[in-house]
């Protein structure tokens, strides 16, 4: 298998079809509707939480041109249904979370840690989501609970690097020189 690329999306306003209405479903629809995705449901069953939510839903079998339009497509239905998405979307050059089923994903969502402005995000190739899991928590656990100060020096270090016409290779050195004044200053701090 070649290597994944880690990428993040800009859902926001963006089609994303889910198919399935269960816990599985429930579970991938609260980050998408974080993300401001558009999201269409289409499940047989639905759970009321979904049905009552911000997406679209449907109380049917899934259809192939219901991917027409989406962006994205998670898969959170059962194995054969799932299979059928994956096969669809690919047809249709559409990315696909086929949650639990490695082999017909095209797109795999892994641990999450937000914080402060930081987004990291933890995959284990769809082999080993619990390994994921445990990862995040230890990240989590090891990020500073002011990181979004770092994040500020950060962005307002480039925004002055940029305006100077500073070269791109200089400019880590000087940021780590911001970061250590940021540290050395939370240090001194009673």
């Amino acid at each position: 298998m070649s290597e994944l690329l880690p990428v993040f999306l800009k859902l926001s306003g963006r089609s994303v079809l889910l198919v399935g209405g269960g816990r599985v479903a429930r579970a991938r629809l609260a980050s998408l509707l974080a993300a401001g995705a558009r999201v269409r449901v289409v499940a047989p069953d639905i759970l009321p939480d979904v049905a009552e939510s911000a997406a679209a839903c449907e109380r049917r079998a899934f259809a192939p041109a219901d991917l027409d339009g989406a962006w994205l497509a998670v898969a959170a239905a059962t194995g054969p249904v799932n299979r059928e998405v994956a096969r669809a979307a690919e047809e249709r050059r559409v990315f696909v979370n086929a949650v639990d089923d490695v082999a017909s994903a095209s797109a795999y969502l892994g641990g999450v840690v937000r914080r402060g402005g930081v987004v990291l995000a933890i995959s284990t190739e769809g082999r080993a989501p619990a390994l994921a899991g445990l990862l995040r928590e230890a990240l989590q656990a090891a990020l500073p609970d002011d990181v979004s100060a770092w994040v500020e020096a950060a962005a307002a270090l480039r925004a002055r690097q940029r305006a100077a016409g500073l070269a791109i290779e200089r400019r880590r050195p000087e940021l780590l020189e911001e970061l250590n004044r940021l540290y050395a200053a939370r240090e001194t701090r009673p």
